[in-house]
Formats: C-alpha cells, sequence, structure tokens
C-alpha cells in the first residue's frame, strides 16, 4: 500500500526547514521502519494509508538544544486553539490534551532526547494550514 503523510505534518516540516535550513536530519522520521510495524504507533499507515507522526531532530542549531524545547512549547500552548496535534513527545515528557497540555513524565522505551515526536490528529490529514507559531515564522499575537 502506498503511504501518505498527514498534510499537517508535511506543513510543520517544510515550517522546521524553512527556519531552520541547515539544521541536523538524522532523527527526522515519518513512516515508522520494521520495529514500528509490530507495535502501535502512528508511524504505521492505517488502513487507508495516512501516516500521523513526524519526529524532528533536536538539532536545529548547532548544539542547542533548547531551540527545540522552546518550539514544542510554542506548539504546545497553541495546541488547543490549533486543534491538529494529537500528542508531543521531548525529552522525557508528553504533553497531549488529556493533560490539557502541560508537560508530564514520558513513560515509554524511547525518551526522545534526540527528537522531537509530534502525533497528529486524523482530522488534520487533509489541514495543511501553517503553524501559528512564532519561532516557525508565525506571529501568535
Amino acid at each position: 500500500m502506498t503511504w501518505k503523510l498527514s498534510k499537517a505534518a508535511v506543513q510543520l516540516r517544510e515550517q522546521f526547514d524553512d527556519c531552520y535550513p541547515e539544521r541536523d536530519r538524522s532523527s527526522d522520521g515519518t513512516k515508522g521502519d520494521d520495529r514500528h510495524s509490530k507495535i502501535k504507533s502512528d508511524h504505521n499507515p492505517d488502513k487507508n494509508g495516512w501516516v500521523r507522526a513526524l519526529d524532528i531532530d533536536s538539532d536545529l542549531l548547532r548544539k542547542q538544544p533548547e531551540e527545540m524545547a522552546y518550539i514544542v512549547n510554542q506548539l504546545c500552548s497553541n495546541a488547543r486553539k490549533d486543534g491538529r496535534l494529537a500528542y508531543v513527545i521531548y525529552n522525557g515528557k508528553i504533553a497531549s490534551p488529556k493533560s490539557l497540555w502541560k508537560w508530564r513524565k514520558y513513560r515509554g522505551v524511547n525518551t526522545h532526547t534526540k527528537h522531537a515526536h509530534f502525533s497528529f490528529k486524523k482530522s488534520a490529514d487533509n489541514d495543511g494550514r501553517f503553524f501559528d507559531v512564532p519561532m516557525l515564522g508565525g506571529s501568535l499575537g
């Protein structure tokens, strides 16, 4: 089956690429590998071929990890209003609607320190709107 990446994920990746053109991409990811296919994961295509996960390498500006922390915080702050994110995992923490987009300890095997993981809702499959996040070209004003 041919897979396709959620349009919200495509848009978010494009904003990272536009704002950080020389960023490290070695930990970027979309469709899962064989290991992912054995577990429930948004990296796996659903029955219609949609992949709803995006990993972005945390090294945006030459080993300054705080830059990614600022961005994921901005995305989480705007997530309720935006409505496309299902959850975000970064640096041993997870934020989602379940916690009202507040960070809590992530208990999964991968603590996501080399990359930030973004999972998207099904409703975001065809929603490629710009993410209004200041560090990714938005205003949030």
